[in-house]
């Protein structure tokens, strides 16, 4: 029933753009680079234990990247790709060398503080980032030739990326350094007795979430060919926390239900109910009522607790 559901959700993401219009399509588009980027954040938060208040550094600065190489020096998409992820994989491991002198609260305040330095030189150096005009004219790669200017084109381009994401953190918690990422988690004093180094392993899982926080951000910016210094706001980081802890921190699918809950509820609802933000805190309210570690969590035990009524 379970590998049913997975195909029958595989093919209709597949087929989206075959029956419906071009707004469900971007929309969607949306949806999946939101869905990358709460999923890179969910291995601090749900598999690292770090709660991160920053994350959109990286998504913001590896937009950055590539929207200054490609206009302002005409560099090809593809070298400013490779450059762009290279930065800003180099650049979580320098913060995470600062952040990573601290734990728990302390560890948030410095992340946001990285992110709001950030944040502030991309409005302030004008000559650079153009400030609050931001940078415009980004054109969309051609990987292997095809282009990727149709609504349905790069929605395909997103999904196969987010399905590699997907499939990469996978593999990423479920294998043995996932499993030692827990242990450090739960019990660092007993990990670093039994021989692991506690710090490294943090360290290592900080610069793979930036790595494919760096991913979303190429998505991000090549999706609007536009880039803001809102991306590296501390709201883009709260909201894609809000994502993990709503859908279920510390499980593959939480992130993927929570962000597309957050995202459509900014990019869909906000056009029928002005304060949408009031009913995203009625939602993320009830989800913690009744189902406190998240929907996908709860809605397991549900399912448990209904097969075990059932006579």
């Amino acid at each position: 029933m379970k590998k049913l559901a997975i195909l029958f959700l595989a093919g209709l993401l597949i087929t989206l753009p075959l029956f419906s219009g071009d707004f469900y399509v971007n929309l969607s588009t949306q949806v999946l680079i939101a869905v990358v980027f709460a999923m890179s954040l969910n291995l601090l938060v749900g598999y690292g234990g770090m709660t991160s208040l920053g994350h959109a550094t990286y998504m913001g600065l590896s937009a950055y990247i590539v929207a200054i190489l490609t206009t302002r020096y005409g560099i090809g998409n593809g070298a400013a790709a490779l450059i762009s992820i290279i930065g800003t994989t180099l650049c979580a491991a320098l913060f995470g060398l600062l952040a990573l002198r601290a734990t728990g609260l302390s560890f948030l305040m410095i992340t946001l503080a990285m992110s709001q330095v950030l944040w502030g030189l991309a409005y302030r150096m004008t000559s650079v980032t153009n400030g609050d005009n931001g940078i415009s004219g980004i054109t969309r790669p051609l990987p292997l030739g095809i282009s990727l200017e149709s609504p349905a084109a790069y929605y395909w381009f997103t999904l196969m990326i987010g399905a590699l994401a997907f499939g990469a953190m996978a593999i990423f918690v479920t294998s043995a350094f996932g499993s030692s990422l827990k242990g450090v988690r739960d019990q660092p004093r007993r990990m670093a007795a039994l021989g692991f180094n506690p710090w490294m392993i943090r360290w290592i899982t900080f610069i793979y979430a930036g790595f494919w926080a760096g991913i979303a951000g190429l998505l991000y910016v090549y999706y609007h060919k536009y880039i803001h210094p809102t991306s590296l706001s501390i709201t883009n980081s709260a909201e894609g926390l809000l994502g993990v802890i709503a859908g279920g921190s510390g499980t593959l699918g939480g992130p993927v239900v929570g962000a597309a809950l957050v995202s459509l509820l900014k990019n869909y609802a906000s056009a029928y109910i002005e304060r949408w933000n009031m009913l995203l805190g009625i939602i993320f309210l009830l989800i913690v009522l009744f189902m406190p570690t998240g929907i996908v969590p709860g809605a397991r035990k549900l399912v448990d607790r209904l097969r075990r009524t059932q006579p």
